[in-house]
């Protein structure tokens, strides 16, 4: 039936504009993260061009919310339960895949490359009710970045695109004896350490 599903999902996107299946496909991808689609080359390939444009995705979920507050009266609670639910689920993407605000700052924080880690790391570790609620679930959630050791280099090129084990050098991906950043509080799931692993042995999923 997977199978099946991933065969539709291949079809279903060819011609269609990059953004539609990039929005479309994430929450997707992402409730089916078995180890099943896990080992499709294809559909990691999809995730990880997902991942690549994660901003346009959080452009467009950003600007549905923003709407959705502004033009219909969405009940701030309603955006809160949101960011509850998607914080029990996929940990803290709220504020790097689908918060106005977060794209905003990011754009403004990533003007400087020397103090943009710094800066990402402040701004994740203070953040809104909302971050404060999913940082705290990233250690309980369903979805978690996962490493396979077996086919792990230790070549450190994760920890050097994490913005919490640059910083700290008592976190790490690939370092079993130090701790896990993508648990941490400040981690935003921006994913990038799954995108840039070279031997893929990195996965975010149940």
């Amino acid at each position: 039936m997977v199978n099946a599903f991933i065969r539709y999902i291949k079809i279903t996107v060819v011609g269609y504009p990059v953004w539609v299946y990039n929005y479309t496909m994430l929450p997707l991808v992402g409730m089916l993260g078995s180890a099943e689609i896990q080992n499709n080359k294809g559909v990691d390939d999809l995730f990880n061009k997902i991942i690549r444009n994660r901003r346009i995705v959080q452009a467009i979920i950003g600007a549905l919310i923003l709407v959705g507050y502004l033009y219909f009266q969405i009940s701030i609670w309603v955006i809160l339960f949101i960011g509850l639910v998607s914080g029990v689920i996929f940990g803290k993407v709220f504020c790097r895949w689908m918060c106005p605000l977060g794209f905003i700052m990011e754009l403004s924080m990533g003007k400087n490359p020397n103090t943009k880690n710094v800066q990402m790391y402040n701004y994740h570790k203070l953040g809104c009710p909302i971050a404060w609620v999913s940082g705290f679930l990233n250690r309980f959630s369903l979805f978690k970045i996962k490493r396979d050791s077996n086919t792990c280099t230790d070549c450190g090129i994760c920890d050097s695109n994490c913005y919490i084990a640059s910083l700290n050098k008592d976190y790490s991906i690939y370092k079993d004896k130090k701790d896990n950043p993508s648990i941490h509080y400040s981690c935003s799931k921006c994913l990038i350490c799954v995108d840039k692993c070279p031997s893929k042995s990195l996965k975010y999923g149940i």
